[in-house]
C-alpha cells in the first residue's frame, strides 16, 4: 500500500507522484456528481473572465448543502471524523476479504479497492488541510489525513495482507493468468510492501521499521530547516541594507530567502552569503539523512538508495542514469558556458561604467543579468503582451485545442452549495464531444486569497478506475494557480510565463481525465516519476507555437488578434538562458545521484559537491557557502531529481515527431490518447514510448534531443 502523500505536480520541479493516492468517491459512496452542465461558444471564456456569484441568493432561496466535492458527510468540519471512521472500517473489511479470497485477479481487485477507499479520504484531506480558508476545516482535514496515514503504515507491515499478495505474485500458475495491467499493479503493490521490509526475517524487519521511522523524522527536520528563515541582529547587517529585510523586532531582521532581483549588488551578495552560509548542524542532519537512506537500501538488498528509488522508473538503472547525465553535461556545458559569457560581458560593462564594484559574474548575479539580456533581445513589453492573453481566452484556446486533438471539450458546471471551498472556484466537466459523455471533473482554483499556498499545482482528488458493474469511476482533480481576480471592467490577464504554467498544469489534468485504467493505483499521473511530466511538458511546446497562440490570442478590449511581430519577439525571448538553466538541472541531478549512491557519511557533502561543481557548474559557489543545505528536493525526490530532464526529452521527441507539423492534428491526438494517456501507469513507459513513436527507446537519443532543442529554439 503506497504511503500517503499528496499527488502534487509543480511546474519546474519533478512531479511529486505516488500511486495509490486517489480519492473522493467510490461506486455506492453517495457522491452526486450530477449537477447540470451546458456548453456553448464562448461560455468557457465568459466563465473565467466574468465571475458570477450565485451564493449571495442563498439567503433568499436556500439550497441544500451537499458537502465538499459533494461528499455528503463534509458539510462541516465534524464530518471528516465520520468519513475517516467509515474508510478505516471499510479498509479492514477489504483486508479480510483480500486475505481469504482464492489467489488471483480478485485479490488484486480487492487490494485496489482497499487502496481506493483509504486514498479518496486521504487525498481529499491532504488538499483541504492546505487549501481551505477555514481553519476548522483545515485542522479537521489534517487530523483525518494523519489517521489514514497511520493505518496505511500499519497495512504496509501487515503479514496477512502481504501473504495474500505473495500467493499471487510468486505462483507462476496464478501469475500467468493475469492480464498485463493486473500483473503490473500486483508488482507495484509488492514493491510497496518490500520497501517496508516486510519480506525480511523478524529481526531485520524490525530494524527496517526503526530505520523508516528515523527517516521520517530526519526528512521532517530537513524540510523544516531547508525553508527556515535566518534571523539576524541588526548590528550584523550593514546599516544601508536594514530597510531591505523585514524586522522581527527592534533588534532583529528576518531573511526569508535570496534577493536576486535587487539591483544593489551588495544586497544580493549579502543575502546570498547569509542564507546559504555553511551550517554544521544542517550538514550533520543531511549527512544522517543520506547515510540512513543508504543503510535502509542495503538492508532491503540494494547496493545503493538510488538503485532502490529507480526500480520503478523508465530508466531503472543508476549507472544508466548517471551516464545519461554525464553525457548530457559534456554536450550541453559548452552551450551553457557560452550563455554565461554573455552574462559576464554584461557584468563587465557595468563594472566599466562603475555600476558594479566587480567584473566577476557571481551566483547572485545570474538571474538579474539573464532578465536584462532577455529585455535587450525583446523590445516587447510583457504588460502589453498580457493584454492579448485574458484567462478566458486562454481557457477557450485550451478548450478548442483539446477538441481538435482528443475530441473532448470543457463545459462550465454549476457547483452546489458547500461543494467548493471558495466562491471563485470554477468547476469544469470534461466531456466527450461525440456523445456528451462526462469524462471527469476539473475544479479550477485559480485566484489569489489569503493563506492560499503560493504554487501552481495539480491535485488528484479522485482517481479513475473500472467498477465492478462495468461503469467507470470518474476522475476528479483540482488545478491551483495564483492569479488576480477579474474585475467588473477588466478580466484576469496572463503573462507569457503564467500562461505557460496554465498549459503545463492542464497537461497534468488531461492526463488524469483521459486515462481509462482498470485500477486507480495506476491511473493518470500515477506512473513512473520520470514519465509523469511528459504530458505537462508537451503542453509547453503547444503554448510556444505561434499557430496555437494565433488561435485564441485577442486583445481583451478591441478583439484585435495578436500580431506576427509580437509573436516573433516572444519566441526570441523564450530561449534566453535555456542552456544554462538545463545545465544547472543536470548539475543538481548529478549531485542527487552521487549523494544517493554509497554514502556512509565518512566524507562531507561539501567535499563531494566541490568536485561535482568543478566539472559541471557554470558559475561556482562561494567558499563557506552550502546552498545544497537548502535543497529541499532531497526530501521529496531523493535520487529522482533527473526525472524532469527525462520527461522533457520524451515530450520533445513526441512534439517533433507527432505535432510540430500540425499542432491540431486530430489523428495524431487520437493516437497519443490511445497509446499513452489512457494507460496512466498501467503500461511500462518504454512500451508506450515505442508504440507512440515507432522507434526503440535509446537514452542517447534523449541526450541529443535535449541538446538539439537549444538549437531549434534559437
Amino acid at each position: 500500500m503506497r504511503r500517503v502523500n499528496s499527488l502534487v505536480s509543480c511546474r519546474g520541479n519533478p512531479l511529486v507522484s505516488c500511486r495509490g493516492n486517489p480519492l473522493v468517491s467510490c461506486h455506492g459512496s453517495g457522491l452526486l456528481f450530477s449537477s447540470y452542465s451546458t456548453s456553448s461558444s464562448g461560455e468557457v471564456k465568459s466563465s473565467f473572465n466574468q465571475l458570477v456569484k450565485t451564493r449571495r441568493f442563498d439567503s433568499v432561496w436556500p439550497r441544500t448543502k451537499v458537502g465538499l466535492f459533494q461528499v455528503p458527510q463534509l458539510t462541516s468540519p465534524e464530518g471528516f471524523r465520520a468519513t475517516r471512521d467509515h474508510a478505516i472500517e471499510e479498509g479492514w473489511r477489504l483486508l479480510d476479504a483480500a486475505a481469504s479470497v482464492e489467489p488471483g485477479e480478485e485479490t488484486i481487485m480487492l487490494f485496489d479497492e482497499l487502496s481506493d477507499v483509504l486514498c479518496r479520504v486521504a487525498d481529499l484531506s491532504d488538499f483541504i488541510k492546505s487549501s481551505h480558508p477555514d481553519e476548522e476545516y483545515a485542522e479537521a482535514a489534517a487530523e483525518t489525513h494523519l489517521s489514514i496515514g497511520t493505518m496505511v503504515e500499519e497495512l504496509n507491515t501487515n503479514t496477512k495482507l502481504f501473504t495474500a499478495l505473495q500467493r499471487v505474485t510468486d505462483d507462476p500458475t496464478v501469475r500467468n493468468k493475469l492480464d498485463d495491467e493486473t500483473r503490473t499493479v500486483a508488482d507495484l503493490f509488492m514493491a510497496d510492501f518490500e520497501i517496508s521490509g516486510i519480506h525480511l526475517e523478524a529481526t531485520r524487519r524490525q530494524k527496517a521499521v526503526e530505520l523508516h521511522e528515523r527517516l521520517l523524522q530526519l526528512l521532517g527536520e530537513f524540510m523544516q530547516t531547508a525553508h527556515q528563515p535566518v534571523q539576524l541582529p541588526n548590528n550584523y547587517v550593514p546599516e544601508s541594507m536594514l530597510h531591505c529585510f523585514p524586522r522581527v523586532d527592534d533588534d532583529h531582521v528576518l531573511m526569508r530567502g535570496l534577493h536576486y532581483d535587487n539591483p544593489n549588488e551588495d544586497v544580493r551578495e549579502f543575502a546570498y552569503k547569509v542564507y546559504y552560509h555553511n551550517n554544521q548542524q544542517i550538514e550533520d542532519l543531511l549527512s544522517k539523512l543520506l547515510s540512513t537512506r543508504y543503510e535502509v537500501a542495503q538492508l532491503l538488498g540494494y547496493s545503493s538508495y538510488s538503485e532502490r528509488a529507480l526500480s520503478s522508473l523508465t530508466i531503472d538503472n543508476p549507472s544508466t542514469v548517471l551516464d545519461f547525465l554525464l553525457t548530457l553535461s559534456k554536450k550541453l556545458k559548452p552551450h551553457a558556458d557560452s550563455e554565461c559569457d554573455v552574462l559576464r560581458k554584461l557584468k563587465a560593462s557595468d563594472f566599466d561604467a562603475r555600476r558594479s564594484r566587480s567584473d566577476i559574474l557571481q551566483p547572485w548575479d545570474v538571474p538579474l543579468y539573464t532578465a536584462r539580456q532577455r529585455a535587450e533581445i525583446s523590445s516587447v513589453d510583457h504588460s502589453q503582451l498580457s493584454q492579448y492573453f485574458s484567462l478566458g481566452d486562454c481557457m477557450e484556446g485550451l478548450n478548442n485545442l483539446f477538441q481538435s486533438l482528443y475530441g473532448v471539450r470543457f463545459s462550465p458546471t454549476k457547483t452546489e452549495r458547500g461543494e467548493v471551498w471558495s466562491d471563485d472556484v470554477i468547476k469544469l466537466s470534461v466531456m466527450q464531444s461525440s456523445n456528451n459523455a462526462v469524462m471527469g471533473y476539473i475544479y479550477c482554483d485559480f485566484f489569489q486569497r489569503s493563506g492560499k499556498p503560493q504554487q501552481d499545482c495539480h491535485f488528484t482528488i479522485r482517481g479513475g478506475r473500472r467498477l465492478r458493474d462495468g461503469s467507470y469511476q470518474l476522475p476528479v482533480v483540482v488545478l491551483m494557480l495564483n492569479l488576480n481576480r477579474p474585475s467588473t471592467y477588466k478580466p484576469t490577464l496572463l503573462s507569457p510565463i503564467t500562461m505557460g504554467n496554465l498549459f503545463h498544469e492542464m497537461g497534468h489534468a488531461m492526463h488524469s481525465m483521459l486515462a481509462r485504467t482498470r485500477y486507480q493505483h495506476v491511473t493518470g499521473t500515477r506512473c513512473a516519476t520520470d514519465f509523469a511530466e511528459v504530458p505537462s511538458i508537451l503542453m509547453e511546446y503547444f503554448v510556444n507555437d505561434s499557430r496555437v497562440l494565433r488561435s485564441f490570442a485577442r486583445h481583451h478590449q478591441t478583439g484585435q488578434p495578436i500580431s506576427d511581430e509580437m509573436l516573433q519577439e516572444m519566441r526570441q525571448s523564450n530561449p534566453v538562458g535555456s542552456a544554462f538553466e538545463t545545465q544547472t538541472q543536470v548539475y543538481y541531478s548529478i549531485m542527487d545521484q552521487v549523494f544517493h549512491g554509497k554514502f556512509d557519511g565518512s566524507v562531507s557533502t561539501n567535499q563531494i559537491l566541490k568536485q561535482i561543481e568543478k566539472e559541471h557548474a557554470c558559475v561556482h559557489a562561494v567558499d563557506h557557502g552550502s546552498w545544497h543545505h537548502r535543497f529541499a528536493h532531497f526530501a521529496a525526490y531523493g535520487a529522482k531529481y533527473h526525472a524532469y530532464l527525462v520527461s522533457r526529452a520524451i515530450a520533445s521527441r513526441i512534439w517533433t515527431s507527432c505535432f510540430q507539423q500540425n499542432p491540431f492534428d486530430s489523428e495524431m491526438g487520437a493516437k497519443y490518447r490511445r497509446e499513452m494517456l489512457q494507460h496512466g501507469g498501467g503500461k511500462h513507459p518504454i512500451k508506450m514510448y515505442e508504440s507512440m513513436l515507432g522507434e526503440e527507446f535509446d537514452v542517447n537519443n534523449l541526450v541529443d534531443t535535449l541538446v538539439n532543442d537549444l538549437h531549434v529554439s534559437k
